[in-house]
């Protein structure tokens, strides 16, 4: 599963997509369907300047979308991307179209305690310089536990590969997954943090998000419940995919720039 291990790993330039697989937790939707930006509006992918999609996102209101704190680090110099370095495309199904709409971001927030995905608090939330068009998603309430209950079944929604080892997919995608126990969780990650993050996937894999994935939604109810973050492979049996808790951080509000 890979850091859109959970539907968490970086396409295009990032070094996590196109590196070989590998045993280790990579920032990634694998076994799903197509899926269209009519059905989900929220569901915007990142691009750098050159049109090189790299991660997913979420339109939370017109003018803020919500992403993975990893799919701001610039994966070449170790800094963190500029706002002149990442655009928004919202309302474009297939991502060689040029349907919908291209946002330019003005500022960039990342949760002050993110270190690295695997330590948790992957959360970033980018401030666009105009507000976009498409119906924005709801988020979690704060403090919502029922949202994460083991066995609810979660969407998931990207760009990023549909194998271990293939290409990312031009056309955006998703995928069913239920959520799992801290427990299993727990089991397949020792360092997994139930403050910060929660896990979905079938136990015999399969059905996940991958590279590219990273940044975007996972979907329960109607509402943001979580941000693709990381995992190991893509669908492999025993790894689910790792997810950003959001009800642990709204609102917000109080802390963007």
């Amino acid at each position: 599963m890979a850091v859109v291990g959970a539907v968490t790993a970086l396409a295009g330039t990032n070094p996590l997509a196109d590196a070989e697989p590998s045993e280790q937790p990579q920032a990634r939707v694998l076994g799903g369907t197509s899926a269209s930006t009519e059905e989900a509006p929220w569901a915007v992918a990142l691009t750098d300047t050159y049109g090189n999609h790299f991660c997913g996102g979420t339109l939370v209101s017109a003018g803020e979308v919500v992403t993975a704190a990893h799919c701001v680090e610039n994966q070449l110099t170790g800094g963190e991307r500029t706002p002149d370095e990442i655009r928004v495309i919202a309302g474009r199904t297939d991502l060689r179209s040029t349907e919908g709409t291209i946002g330019a971001v003005d500022d960039v927030w990342v949760h002050p305690d993110y270190r690295d995905f695997t330590s948790g608090d992957d959360l970033a939330v980018l401030k666009l310089a105009q507000p976009m068009p498409q119906r924005p998603l709801p988020m979690v309430q704060p403090g919502d536990t029922e949202a994460y209950r083991p066995g609810t079944t979660a969407r998931v929604y990207g760009w990023g590969r549909t194998s271990e080892n293939g290409p990312s997919s031009d056309a955006l995608r998703s995928v069913d997954v239920p959520i799992n126990s801290d427990r299993s969780c727990k089991d397949a990650y020792p360092n997994y943090d139930n403050r910060s993050m929660f896990c979905a996937g079938f136990p015999e894999g399969g059905k996940d998000a991958c590279a590219g994935d990273s940044g975007g939604p996972i979907v329960s109810d109607g509402k943001l419940i979580g941000v693709v973050s990381y995992g190991t492979g893509c669908g492999r049996p025993g790894t689910p995919g790792v997810y950003t808790r959001l009800a642990n951080y709204v609102p917000l509000a109080d802390d963007l720039p």
